[in-house]
This record gives C-alpha cells, structure tokens and sequence, in this order.
C-alpha cells in the first residue's frame, strides 16, 4: 500500500481539484481530507457518511465552585486570561496548559476533554474516503490529520487496495508535517506566482528535511510565462522533477459548481493534462 500526498505551499493552487481528478482516475484507492481547517474535497467527492466520530484535540479547565477558596491564584497564574474574576473559564481562551489544575491549593480545578471537531469514515463512487471537519478556533489540527490518515491506511490494509491518496494542507506547518510524514511520493501544486514561488520553496525544502520523493505540478502555467520559468529554474537547480503543468481553463470553476472532478465534467485539452500527471505520478509510485 503506498501514499501519495498533494500539498501546496498556499490555498488556492487547485490541489483540491486535482486530488478529486486523481480519486476519479483510480482503480483501487482510499481516499483522506486531511485538510480538516478548511477541508472541501467532500463537495466533489459527495460521500455518503457511514461511520461519524467525535474529536478531542484538546483540555479544557473546570473550575467547581464548591471547592474554589477565590484564592485567584490561578487568575494570577493564567497567562491567557482565560479565568475570570467570578473563577468562570472562558473556553475560548483557554489552551489547556493544566497551569492552573496543578496550583490550585483547594484541588478545585480539573482538566476536561474538550470537543475540537468531528472526522468520518465515508463511501463515494470512487472508494472508501476518510474525512474531518476541526471546530471554529480549535486546535490540535496536526494531530486530528495523523487520526484522518491512520484510518485511511487501516481501511486500505483491510480492503487489500493498493493506495491512499491524500489531500494534504497548505503550508509548511504542524498539519502539513502530519500529512507528508512516512509519505511515498508528495506532489506541490503551485502557480506561477510570486507568491507561489515562494511557497512552494518552503515545501520543497520541508520535504528535503523528511526525505521524501517530491514532484511539482504547476497549476494555470499560461497566465505568467515569466514566473512559469523562473518556477521550472528553481526545480531544477533544487532537484525536483516537474510532472506536469496544467493550463488555465474556466472549464474548473464550472466543474467545481457542478461537484464534479474535472476529468469527469469534460474530455478537453485541461483533462488530457491532468491524466498525464496522474499517470507520471502512478508510475512513479507502482
């Protein structure tokens, strides 16, 4: 069983449309969002929900009042100013760093699971596909990711299918690492931006550090020659073989609004292109 992971050094690169073009293209996949701070690849996938569990991300701290003296030594404590002056937590506010539970003289304060989301276990026409939803301001995303993708490999091993492929999180941080870890083959997709540019460098460079197979697909490649080139130069100076470039096309956006992956919603020159990225990618990866 092998793993592919589509990331992007920003949102709005199409990573997401491509990760929905490649579930189409599959024979014998499972498919994860791990994406869960903003995750949309559902809207195309369209799953129907089969398993639905709860997320706990984080601790949350409990005051009893009962046994509270209103020492306000945890107010004193609290660097998040997260307890008021009624000895009441916001749970907004509150990281849950136990400061207060372990300086508590009257043992009033206790440490309690907090609900950060949700994540699913679904079906769609395409294969069995593992999904999460993290509440508004939660935390703990990176580990929310490692539960999508753990799920995703267990039910790949169980059905005997021979790959998982994931849409990954934008950016270089604790999502993102959760997401490429232990991956086979990760793929950037940029655009030929400035800020593209930069972007995908810091993937680049971050899976450098894990040591993992990496590839480039670049995204609306016709709207900036200049920075189309200056993208390709920085992958060859670093090493990194481009699979591919996809043109611009208002077909996407199109596509999108009807829940359909491109490959699926027309046969033009766009969808030619995707499927020759997903064939380098399969490839590579067999």
């Amino acid at each position: 069983m092998k793993q592919i992971v589509i990331v992007s050094g920003k949102g709005g690169t199409g990573k997401t449309m491509l990760t929905s073009s490649f579930a189409a293209l599959s024979k014998n996949a499972v498919f994860a969002d791990c994406d869960v701070d903003a995750a949309d690849l559902h809207i195309i996938l369209e799953p129907e929900v089969i398993e639905r569990h709860e997320f706990s991300g984080s601790k949350i701290a409990i005051i009893d009042l009962e046994k509270c003296s209103r020492c306000k030594a945890c107010i004193s404590a609290c660097r998040f100013d997260a307890i008021s002056k009624d000895f009441v937590v916001d749970p907004l506010s509150c990281e849950g760093c136990s400061v207060c539970f372990h300086i508590c003289p009257s043992k009033a304060i206790k440490m309690e699971e907090k609900l950060s989301g949700e994540w699913f276990i679904s079906k769609t026409k395409y294969g069995p596909f593992v999904h999460a939803k993290l509440g508004i301001a939660e935390e703990n995303s990176g580990k929310l990711v490692s539960l999508v993708r753990q799920n995703a490999q267990l039910i790949a091993k169980k059905e005997n299918r021979d790959l998982v492929i994931i849409d990954g999180s934008p950016g270089i941080g604790c999502p993102v690492i959760s997401s490429i870890t232990g991956a086979d083959i990760v793929l950037i997709v940029t655009e030929p931006t400035m800020s593209g540019l930069h972007d995908m460098a810091r993937v680049i460079e971050l899976a450098k550090h894990f040591k993992l197979k990496t590839f480039v697909v670049i995204n609306k490649y016709d709207l900036n020659v200049e920075m189309n080139e200056r993208i390709e130069d920085h992958c060859q100076n670093n090493n990194v073989s481009i699979v591919g470039k996809i043109m611009y096309d208002s077909v996407v956006p199109k596509a999108i609004v009807n829940k359909k992956p491109v490959v699926e919603y027309t046969d033009g020159e766009i969808a030619r292109q995707i499927k020759g990225v997903w064939e380098t990618i399969y490839d590579e990866v067999k």
